[in-house]
């Protein structure tokens, strides 16, 4: 189960590496001026190329988990607060990563309404949710 922990580490920091990076390639977007299209161009390819190699990541990690999880079920799930927050956290990670697939979309689509401040919020999220789950694994506070 260790090699399964090492990789799951390794797959879920490049995961969180992607949801860094991905929102602030929207926060740029939302900078383009209107008449420069080949920098819309170019920061749209980057973002779906990110998003799909993030997609592959997150499946991966997600895989590991649930394997380390079904590995010792009873001894995570039983009176054991802190994995049910971590994995309460991993589901709002999902939501964070659906919700940046969506706003990509959007620019895709010329449908973003939302400023670059507003960008730069969504930015830090995941930041919060990264430190919340390290936290819960690391410290297990209950």
């Amino acid at each position: 189960m260790l090699w399964f922990k090492a990789f799951h580490i390794v797959f879920v920091a490049s995961w969180f590496a992607a949801l860094f990076y991905l929102p602030r390639i929207l926060v740029n977007l939302a900078m383009v001026p209107p008449d420069s299209h080949a920098e819309r161009e170019r920061l749209l390819l980057m973002g779906r190329k990110l998003l799909r190699f993030g997609n592959l990541l997150m499946v991966v990690a997600l895989v590991l988990g649930l394997a380390m999880l079904g590995h010792n079920w009873r001894g995570y799930m039983q009176g054991v607060g802190w994995m049910w927050a971590k994995l309460a956290l991993v589901l709002l990670v999902l939501g964070y990563h659906h919700a940046c697939g969506r706003l990509l979309n959007q620019f895709e689509h010329l449908q973003n309404r939302r400023s670059h401040r507003w960008f730069r919020v969504f930015n830090e999220v995941s930041v919060f949710l990264f430190t919340g789950i390290t936290v819960l694994v690391v410290v297990r506070p209950f």
